[in-house]
């Protein structure tokens, strides 16, 4: 959403505050590797993420899970506060506690097969199916004997003769609505105590149809349909919320300009992992360098090749931390709306760094050992090409692949290729296949560079 930098402040403040994360505010969140902020402060953290959005629907998947009371309360208070402002808020919970429970409005209670049991107002659930017969124990929690029921674990009481098989269709005959024809079976000769309705006939228990409505019944249904009308009225003009649908998201361009500020960041705070990188570099230049030294007859081919392989098996693992540890989250900024080219883009022009500097961090060791014919900038400029060449390799084994098959394809792809490469012979098939592979064209560049000196 397109807001002045200060509104977006505010917003964000207001999150952090309602969630209690001020305590944590400048906190790494981490990772399974590197430790950071609790798992409860994680999960707050992650319905902060939505809830700056402003978002006009929120849904969530059990956010209570793993926190304890005081965080679930927290969160479900920060929640609320959102719901009056008029955001509709759905959500999976299980086994909240009674205050918790008591902070909904609406509950949705399902059966096996996803069959609606329950579907109202949080107070009337207990008057619902207390005129089932099934009275909740003392010193029991209401939403957890429910579930109970619902999962067979707690028989309803044999005075009220109902079965938690039968909860769906009481439900049904409950709200008037038509009973499936594969559980007709099983609604003969049911009747609901409040209603004493059969759903076969469509008359009463005694006979008389369901027309024959008392004078109190019609004016208790006339004065509760009065108060829903009132109460709808009064949340309609009081608790009416900015129309957010047509909102314009921001541009690709300016979530170029995000995207490149976060990813450098957090190059930043890998820049141990980045001179690790470059310390692996400067040892293979330096023993690849030794090892194989330019000669007349085959200009350096064999050092070359053994630089094709090291280079590409260097860049191409670093490459793949770019995208193959991030599936997750981008996952979920794609769901919201986020432009995947300004992602790709950003990623991609951080790491041009890394392709920029690898070659000369290599080339500041090999060239020195190897003493090649070929101009440094020659060298370079081979190098580059490669590295950017592989760079996108690693980048598509990254997106379309797991990270164990993606790192094994990432080792063996330089050997494979720079092998076919190199050991055509007489065989027009793999030299046809050695036209598309990169090692044949890094090597000739490199060895023609040699001979022309």
């Amino acid at each position: 959403m397109d807001l002045p930098k200060a509104e977006k402040v505010l917003v964000i403040e207001r999150v952090i505050e309602s969630l209690g994360l001020q305590a944590v505010r400048d906190s790494l969140v981490g990772t399974v590797e590197k430790r950071g902020i609790s798992g409860g402060q994680r999960k707050r953290v992650n319905v902060g993420l939505e809830m700056v959005m402003e978002p006009s629907l929120l849904i969530l998947d059990e956010p209570t899970s793993g926190l304890d009371s005081s965080s679930s309360q927290l969160l479900l208070k920060a929640l609320r506060r959102e719901a009056l402002e008029g955001v509709n808020i759905c959500m999976v919970v299980h086994q909240p506690s009674f205050a918790l429970f008591k902070m909904f409005e609406d509950l949705v209670l399902l059966a096996k097969g996803g069959l609606t049991v329950y579907h109202g107002p949080v107070k009337k659930v207990e008057e619902y199916f207390a005129g089932l017969g099934i009275n909740v124990p003392e010193r029991v929690n209401p939403p957890d004997h429910f579930i109970d029921i619902l999962e067979g674990l707690v028989k309803p009481s044999t005075s009220s003769g109902v079965s938690y098989s039968d909860l769906p269709i009481r439900w049904m005959l409950h709200k008037g609505y038509p009973v499936p024809p594969d559980m007709q079976e099983n609604a003969a000769g049911l009747t609901m105590p409040s209603m004493g309705v059969n759903p076969v006939n469509g008359t009463n228990s005694d006979g008389a149809g369901t027309e024959d409505k008392s004078f109190a019944g019609e004016l208790w249904q006339d004065v509760k349909c009065n108060v829903e009308l009132h109460r709808d009225n009064i949340r309609h003009n009081f608790l009416k919320s900015n129309d957010l649908s047509n909102r314009r998201t921001p541009g690709v361009f300016l979530q170029y300009k995000y995207f490149l500020g976060r990813v450098a960041k957090q190059r930043l705070r890998e820049a141990r992992i980045q001179v690790i990188d470059y310390l692996i570099l400067l040892l293979a230049g330096a023993c690849l360098g030794s090892i194989a030294k330019v000669s007349d007859e085959t200009f350096g081919a064999l050092g070359y090749t053994y630089t094709i392989i090291a280079v590409s098996l260097l860049c191409k693992i670093a490459a793949l931390r770019s995208f193959s540890l991030e599936k997750l989250q981008y996952w979920r900024e794609s769901a919201s709306g986020i432009s995947s080219l300004a992602y790709f883009l950003s990623k991609d022009t951080i790491d041009l760094f890394n392709t920029i500097i690898k070659p000369v961090v290599y080339l500041s060791m090999f060239y020195f050992f190897n003493n090649p014919r070929s101009s440094f900038s020659d060298n370079y400029i081979v190098l580059i090409c490669l590295v950017y060449c592989v760079t996108g390799i690693a980048y598509m084994l990254a997106i379309f692949l797991e990270p164990g098959p993606a790192q094994l394809c990432s080792v063996l792809l330089p050997v494979v290729l720079t092998l076919i490469a190199t050991r055509t012979g007489e065989s027009k098939i793999l030299k046809n296949l050695a036209n598309f592979c990169y090692p044949k064209w890094a090597l000739e560049a490199f060895v023609i560079a040699n001979a022309e000196r």
